[in-house]
């Protein structure tokens, strides 16, 4: 494993295109399962894009290792229920990126409880939780967009230390 020196930044124009093609990479919609339609549209994927970014409630962050974009992480949703998220670049996977981006993305935000939710049968994201606090409270089942079946998906929450 090559670690990588990470860091977050404000989302600039100039990044969605690597967001996009990050994300409309089929085998990684396939490892994440569960991903929209506008990860299969271009247009429809820059309007969410821009909801994203006009929404203040939102802390959406650029995630850059080595001086390249290779992803993005966020926190979203109303107080009480506050999730994160993030997509890694596939090619980046494995370097401790995401562990080191979410890591980095929680500090930004004192709000506990928060909520993740992964395939369950996505290892990499839920290991990387789990490194980064999160703690496997339940389990349920839901449409997989990018596996056009239901599957399990498995409920994370980081608590107050």
């Amino acid at each position: 494993m090559t670690t990588a020196t990470v860091s977050l930044r404000e989302v600039r124009d100039s990044d969605l295109p690597f967001f996009w093609r990050h994300q409309s990479d089929p085998e990684a919609q396939r490892v994440a399962a569960f991903t929209g339609e506008y990860h299969r549209d271009r247009a429809l994927f820059d309007g969410h894009w821009a909801k994203i970014r006009a929404n203040s409630d939102n802390l959406t962050r650029t995630v850059v290792a080595d001086g390249e974009v290779v992803g993005n992480a966020a926190v979203f949703g109303p107080p009480d229920e506050r999730q994160v998220t993030y997509w890694i670049d596939r090619a980046h996977l494995g370097r401790g990126i995401a562990t080191a981006a979410l890591t980095a993305l929680i500090g930004l935000v004192p709000t506990r409880p928060l909520h993740a939710y992964a395939a369950a049968d996505n290892t990499g994201s839920i290991r990387v939780l789990q490194k980064c606090g999160f703690v496997v409270t339940g389990h349920d089942r839901g449409f997989a967009l990018a596996r056009d079946a239901e599957i399990d998906e498995a409920v994370l929450i980081l608590r107050a230390v």
